[in-house]
């Protein structure tokens, strides 16, 4: 693919997200498919006096491996990743997925266990590691979002160079207002849920893990949720989609779970006792993703919504919830999508996806533009 953006999306992915020096190491890790970034990044790191390492994915052969997963053969190759992290200073992963659909068919116990090997290797990346995540355009990317590969393309690259700094800027009020905060109530259609968010830390994202990016995220205090919550876009977990979620909290659990595939859902929520509390709360406000598309790295993003995670916090916005699942659920509550309002201590902050408070509004669409 030449296209002048791949290269202005590999100095943002070294200079913004990443923050390259000299000297450091960086692990290149992507599908094949996304090789002309790659190139892009390995070149454009040795430009900066760093040394590029590549690991090539490969989502078939992953599922041929999945299906046969024992704990001792997962222990080895959660060794080695392990010390390859250890090895580098910093990490970016490029998805160019084929087929969304690739894992369904792996049993869910063989992800459970490769969850539960993998969870340390997965918490010193995240924790001790700079590192970013991002999409590249595919055909079936490009079919997921229902647009033409093109199209899609287009997108994906005007999204990924959006103006973070402004984004980073703006984010600022409403941090301080967050850290602020006790009471959360969040309500819209079949939605009446409420909970503290007092004295857990409140983490911006603007193009640092993610791109795109356009989050600000904490967790709720684990035992305050309580009252319903209804999704309006599909949540995908391990290669299935879910419709139509809701979720209902008493004392921080989940004591009550609705979907279309509601056995299968319950099967999730009973990974441990962890997967029934919460471990994120987060509003997104990126002013160029504004539909579901069904991956998650985008739709958490989407300007005007919320997700609600159950499972396991982050490190650093803790609320002491361990589990090997962490589920990004996504309530869009701009108008067209039935509205809906978020308030901080009884203060109304957002009603149908637009900030309220004047010191909050450069977070409003055509001030992010």
């Amino acid at each position: 693919m030449n296209d002048h953006r791949i290269s202005q999306l590999a100095d943002l992915l070294l200079d913004h997200s990443i923050g390259l020096k000299k000297g450091e190491r960086i692990l290149i890790k992507g599908h094949a498919a996304s090789k002309p970034l790659m190139t892009e990044l390995i070149d454009k790191t040795y430009e900066r006096g760093g040394y590029p390492y590549i690991e090539l994915l490969d989502d078939e052969l992953g599922r041929h491996l999945s299906m046969g997963y024992e704990k001792e053969q997962l222990e080895t190759q959660a060794a080695w990743a392990l010390q390859r992290y250890k090895d580098v200073d910093a990490v970016i992963a490029v998805i160019a997925e084929e087929n969304d659909a690739e894992m369904a068919e792996v049993p869910g116990e063989k992800f459970q266990l490769r969850g539960e090997v993998f969870k340390p290797v997965q918490e010193f990346y995240i924790n001790n590691r700079r590192w970013v995540l991002l999409n590249y355009p595919t055909p079936a990317l490009a079919q997921k979002a229902g647009m033409s590969t093109k199209a899609f393309t287009d997108f994906l690259l005007n999204v990924c160079t959006a103006d973070y700094k402004k984004m980073e800027k703006a984010f600022a009020p409403l941090k301080e207002l967050m850290e602020k905060t006790d009471r959360v109530r969040i309500t819209g259609p079949g939605t009446d849920l409420s909970f503290s968010i007092k004295d857990i830390p409140v983490v911006p994202c603007a193009g640092e893990a993610n791109i795109p990016d356009g989050e600000i995220y904490t967790a709720p205090v684990k035992d305050s949720v309580n009252g319903t919550i209804t999704f309006n876009t599909p949540c995908p977990y391990l290669g299935v989609t879910y419709h139509n979620v809701s979720l209902t909290f008493e004392k921080g659990r989940i004591v009550e779970a609705n979907a279309d595939r509601k056995e299968k859902l319950e099967e999730i929520l009973n990974t441990d006792e962890g997967a029934r509390y919460a471990g994120e709360f987060a509003i997104g406000v990126n002013p160029y993703i504004l539909h579901p598309m069904g991956d998650i790295l985008f739709d958490e993003k989407i300007g005007g919504s919320l997700h609600f995670t159950p499972g396991e916090a982050y490190e650093d916005a803790d609320n002491g919830n361990r589990s090997s699942v962490h589920w990004d659920m996504v309530l869009i509550q701009r108008e067209e999508y039935g509205g809906g309002e978020i308030y901080f201590d009884d203060v109304l902050v957002r009603k149908d996806g637009i900030f309220v408070p004047g010191e909050l509004q450069g977070l409003n669409p055509e001030k992010l533009k």
